[in-house]
């Protein structure tokens, strides 16, 4: 071979060695990316697992390790986003049988329902409402974000439906329609709600409102959720059914229950999901199988699948860890927090309320299925009124619950059939949102919209439970007005009710939740026709002071408003 022929030999091979090269330095600079994604991912779902598990073997209580199934979806539940939170009760026995960050506070979105659906069972139970009653629509219902079933402002729901649409669909407008209808407005409603939480012992909770719309104060735990989702089917058997819908027609459109693992999983009966972007996916269940019976609550999915899948892991883990035999006593109410007072602006010291006098003869009430209520704490005397003046009508229609405090009931007074207006009242500017990704102030002190409909809803009249109607022109101001302290500054109501020595234990247990030491506590009494009340309150603060005062004791349950003096 001449030496030409083996220059050119060596460069074909130059140029081949090159290419190859080439080709190889490609393929490394486009597999390196994805390799460390890979290696990235692989890490960080290695970290979530071990996490959860290395957690979990602290904070179970019995039973076995967790499934795959369950560590799977909770290594996606926890990795970032909302706080992940999980609790298994059994409920036959009341023992804990896993349980991780189940003190911690969280958001429960819609799951807040079913506080709202507690106090609706609560007023068909005492026969206030009936299941063909109408609920009336306000604009400030029509007005929620969605979710929802899309009502006018004026147009009327039977509670029946209502109840399905909030199950099925998680409605917010009608969510917001029922607390209106029962108490007037939603923020009363949600003051109601809060000390029925109490009462129940889920001491950590606090709502804003009825639909579980986004609001800082909407607050609860894991546990807590777990004691509603026992109480809820100790107290209304008959109407818990209503959580096992598994879909609602209405107006020839069909809506699906949010809750998956009905009819997935064998024995789910229920009983709510939730979802907003600061809450992440929050699912509360109940499983009866073989005799068992758990009570599950898992919050802070990043998404729908991933907590199914923890809830699904938990359920096949504990379904038989519980007893077979239901030895737990059943959830018992204790004694009622104090009535919700008016907001600052809607009290005015210096235009009483008066009372609207009822001449009718009472009629028979319906039977009362549940236990007698605890003695009563009167609602602020000076409330805004929430229903105008009944005329007479026929006592078969139907009436909406009365709401002032937690005494029992007198007698309906019969009423005639006719049209009667909701009065509406002023809103604070509500805020457009979607179930899960923008915020929506709630606290509105919206009344019902000013609606005329055949089907409108008569007020609940008694010689001893009166609506509040009207406000009087200024007449002479009663001995215990002119007899009232002198002092100066901002002020902060907490409660009123029919015994001193009451609105003192109020005010001790206010003194303790945020109050500031500066501040003053007193009692006032006042006289409201009849009723002798007392005022719990606290003066000498500056309305920085008092508002950050108040926050802090509506976060802790109590119902407050500032005022100047």
């Amino acid at each position: 071979m001449t030496k030409r022929g083996v220059a050119d030999g060596l460069e074909r091979w130059k140029w081949v060695v090159a290419l190859v090269a080439a080709i190889a330095a490609l393929s490394a600079l486009f597999a390196a990316p994805a390799e460390a994604r890979r290696h990235h991912h692989s890490g960080r779902a290695y970290h979530a697992r071990h996490s959860f598990i290395h957690h979990a073997a602290h904070h179970r209580r019995g039973g076995a390790h967790l499934s795959h199934a369950a560590r799977r979806g909770a290594s996606t539940a926890s990795g970032g986003g909302p706080a992940f939170a999980a609790i298994v009760v059994d409920a036959n026995s009341g023992r804990t049988l896993y349980a991780r960050n189940e003190h911690e506070l969280r958001h429960p979105a819609s799951v807040t329902k079913v506080m709202t659906l507690y106090l609706l069972f609560e007023q068909l139970e005492k026969g206030r409402l009936r299941l063909d009653s109408p609920l009336v629509i306000s604009s400030h219902a029509a007005a929620q974000a969605p979710t929802k079933l899309g009502l006018a402002p004026g147009q009327t729901i039977d509670v029946d439906s209502a109840i399905k649409a909030v199950v099925t669909k998680s409605a917010n407008d009608i969510a917001a329609a029922i607390a209106e209808n029962i108490a007037g407005d939603e923020e009363t409603f949600a003051d109601m709600m809060t000390r029925k939480a109490h009462q129940l012992g889920m001491s950590r909770t606090h709502y804003a409102n009825a639909s579980g719309l986004p609001n800082d104060e909407q607050i609860t735990t894991a546990h807590d959720l777990s004691v509603l989702g026992r109480a809820i089917q100790d107290r209304f058997p008959r109407y818990y059914r209503y959580f096992s819908t598994h879909a609602f027609v209405w107006r020839g459109q069909s809506h699906r229950n949010h809750n998956h693992l009905l009819g997935q999983i064998r024995g789910v009966d229920g009983i709510k999901t939730g979802y907003t972007h600061a809450s992440g996916f929050n699912l509360l269940t109940s499983v009866r199988r073989d005799g068992h019976h758990i009570v599950a609550v898992v919050m802070g999915g990043r998404t729908a699948a991933a907590r199914d899948r923890v809830m699904a892991g938990l359920i096949a883990e504990h379904i038989g860890d519980g007893a077979a035999v239901r030895t737990a006593r059943a959830i018992s109410e204790g004694e009622p927090a104090p009535a919700p007072v008016a907001r600052a602006e809607e009290e005015k010291e210096e235009t009483p309320i008066v009372a609207a006098a009822v001449t009718a003869p009472a009629a028979p009430a319906p039977a009362a299925a549940g236990p007698a209520l605890a003695p009563r704490v009167m609602a602020l005397a000076s409330a805004p009124p929430l229903l105008a003046v009944p005329t007479p009508e026929r006592a078969d229609k139907i009436r909406p619950a009365f709401v002032a405090g937690g005494h029992k009931a007198a007698e309906p007074a019969p009423v005639q059939a006719g049209r009667r207006q909701l009065e509406p009242a002023r809103r604070d500017s509500a805020r457009a949102t979607t179930d899960g990704s923008t915020a929506a102030k709630a606290g509105h002190a919206t009344k019902l919209a000013a609606v005329t409909t055949p089907n409108a809803l008569p007020a609940r009249m008694t010689d001893t439970d009166r609506t509040l109607v009207a406000r009087s022109d200024r007449g002479e101001p009663s001995k215990a007005e002119q007899a009232r302290p002198n002092h100066s500054g901002w002020m902060i109501q907490i409660g009123a009710t029919d015994d001193a020595e009451k609105a003192q234990q109020l005010l001790s247990r206010a003194r303790a939740k945020g109050v500031p030491a500066t501040a003053k506590a007193f009692t006032e009494k006042v006289q409201k026709g009849r009723e002798t009340l007392y005022r719990a309150r606290f003066a000498g603060l500056e309305e920085k002071s008092a508002e950050t005062a108040c926050r802090a004791l509506k976060r802790s349950g109590f119902s407050c408003f500032t005022t100047k003096n």
